[in-house]
């Protein structure tokens, strides 16, 4: 990988994104590249973050998810994100380690970050995900959690709350570990993420 283009990725931000990551320096510096393409000041907007995972569901709306994601991500809240927030947004929602997956997961239900979730924000979430499954999917999908609202309704049920009780991210994290079909319903299944980000690659 020889060649240092103008604009090439920085050898520290390889280094940690890869030790944090399980990205190649490869995918890196060809992401890292079209990042570029797309975002020539090296930060992106919610806008453009939209844009781009527009493009992973093609079949679908992930406008409403993508906001989510992006406020997850969006560390400092400066309204943009750098390609190392990026990556690790890619990274978290596709390869992370459970216990990582778990706490930005927390930080996506927590719609309005203030360190608790209510069963309206896990609706809010799941109104989200259900946006970008397919028609199709959905009939495939059990009856018990075929809707939002159901699914949400299922959720919060595992959990044993109230319907106006809170979730801290230690319930959170420790139920979800100890449930796993807790950890299907609350997610966008990332393998098609993964599945898309291959036939990305040039």
């Amino acid at each position: 990988m020889g060649n240092s283009k103008s604009g090439a990725l920085s050898k520290e931000i390889l280094e940690e994104l890869q030790l944090n990551t399980k990205f190649t320096e490869e995918e890196l510096c060809s992401w890292y590249q079209s990042f570029l393409k797309e975002c020539p000041s090296g930060r992106i907007t919610r806008q453009e973050f939209q844009s781009i995972y527009a493009k992973f569901f093609p079949e679908a709306d992930p406008k409403a998810y993508a906001q989510h994601v992006f406020r997850s991500f969006d560390a400092n809240s400066d309204g943009t994100l750098d390609f190392k927030e990026y990556v690790i947004a890619l990274h978290m929602t596709s390869a992370g380690k459970t216990n990582q997956k778990l706490e930005w997961a927390f930080s996506l239900y927590d719609v309005d970050g203030n360190g608790a979730i209510s069963k309206s924000e896990v609706l809010e979430i799941v109104m989200a995900i259900f946006k970008m499954i397919s028609p199709e999917d959905v009939k495939h999908l059990p009856e018990d959690e075929n809707t939002p609202e159901k699914r949400a309704e299922k959720i919060w049920g595992f959990f044993g709350k109230k319907d106006d009780d809170k979730l801290t991210e230690e319930e959170f994290i420790e139920g979800t570990l100890a449930n796993k079909e807790i950890l299907r319903l609350i997610q966008f299944e990332p393998r098609k993420v993964k599945e898309k980000l291959k036939e990305k690659k040039p």
